[in-house]
C-alpha cells in the first residue's frame, strides 16, 4: 500500500504570530493556498495592512496588531481570532528574537528579559489561550518556530537567544506529552539561517558583535550546512504545512531540523 500526502486545510483556522513578513508570512501564504483561514499578528499596523493587500485573500485573512512580548496583547490576538473566525485549529508561534548581543559577562538583564518574553513567554501565553479552544474539539496543531541554535550552541554573543530557543523546544515536548492523546499535536520547526526582514534588520548587529561583516555572518550559515546554502522560506513553510495537516497527525513532540544538515 502506498501513502499519499494531501494538505487540505479547508475549514481550518490558523493564527500566526509575527505573520506579516518573513517565515510567518510564508507560512500564512502556504496555509491560505491550502484552504485555511488565517489570522496574522505583528507590531506594525502599516506592515499588516500591506501584507493583507499583497495576500489578496479577502475575508480569508485578517491582521491583528500587537506586541507578543506583552501577555495581554497575545491574549487579545488569540481571543480576537476566535471571535472573528469562531475557532483556532492551528497556532504557529513564529514571533521571536533578541537584541543587545554581547558575551555572557556583558549581557544585560534587559536583553535577557526581552528574549525570554519574545521567544518563550509569548509561545506559552498563546499556546495556553489557544488550547482552551482546541481541547473541546479534540483537534489542534501547535507549531513553534525554533532555530538551529535551539539544537546547539555555535554562535557567540547570542546566549539569550540560544537559551530561550532551547527552552521553547522543551515546552514543545511538554505540550506534546500532555495533549497528544486529545488529538492536539505540538512540534517545533528548527530552521537554519533564513534571510528574512528581521535578519536583515538585526543581523548586522549580531555580526558586528561577533567581529564579522553581515555577508560573512550569512556565509557562515551556508558553510555550516551540508547542502552549502541557507534555508529558504519554502523549506520552512513546506514542513509547516505537513505538520498542520491530517497527514502529519503522527508527528508529535518532534524538533524538526530544516537546516540543510547543519545540526548533523
Amino acid at each position: 500500500m502506498s501513502a499519499s500526502f494531501t494538505a487540505d486545510l479547508g475549514g481550518k483556522v490558523a493564527a500566526i504570530t509575527g505573520g506579516s513578513r518573513g517565515i510567518g508570512r510564508a507560512i500564512a501564504d502556504t496555509y491560505l493556498a491550502a484552504g485555511a483561514r488565517v489570522a496574522i499578528n505583528g507590531r506594525s499596523q502599516e506592515k499588516g495592512d500591506r501584507a493583507l493587500l499583497e495576500m489578496d485573500a479577502g475575508e480569508q485573512a485578517i491582521f491583528i496588531a500587537g506586541d507578543v512580548t506583552d501577555r495581554d496583547s497575545v491574549n487579545h490576538f488569540i481571543d480576537t481570532t476566535i471571535a472573528h473566525f469562531g475557532r483556532i485549529d492551528i497556532l504557529v508561534n513564529n514571533a521571536g528574537g533578541s537584541s543587545g548581543y554581547a558575551p555572557i559577562a556583558q549581557l544585560t538583564d534587559e536583553a535577557w528579559d526581552q528574549a525570554q518574553a519574545w521567544i518563550l513567554n509569548s509561545c506559552f501565553w498563546a499556546t495556553r489561550r489557544a488550547l482552551i479552544d482546541m481541547e473541546p474539539r479534540n483537534w489542534g496543531r501547535i507549531i513553534n518556530i525554533s532555530s538551529v541554535e535551539g539544537r546547539q550552541a555555535s554562535k557567540a554573543t547570542v546566549a539569550h537567544y540560544i537559551t530561550h530557543k532551547h527552552a521553547m523546544n522543551g515546552f514543545t515536548k511538554a505540550c506534546a506529552f500532555e495533549y497528544g492523546a486529545l488529538g492536539i499535536t505540538s512540534n517545533a520547526i528548527s530552521p537554519g539561517g533564513v534571510e528574512t526582514d528581521m535578519m536583515m534588520e538585526l543581523g548586522p548587529q549580531a555580526a558586528e558583535s561577533m567581529g564579522l561583516t553581515y555577508e560573512e555572518f550569512k556565509h557562515s550559515y551556508a558553510e555550516e550546512a551540508s547542502i552549502k546554502r541557507m534555508t529558504t522560506l519554502d523549506d520552512v513553510s513546506a514542513m509547516a504545512l505537513l505538520i498542520a495537516s491530517d497527514a502529519g497527525s503522527g508527528i508529535n513532540g518532534a524538533i524538526l531540523p530544516i537546516d540543510g544538515g547543519t545540526s548533523l
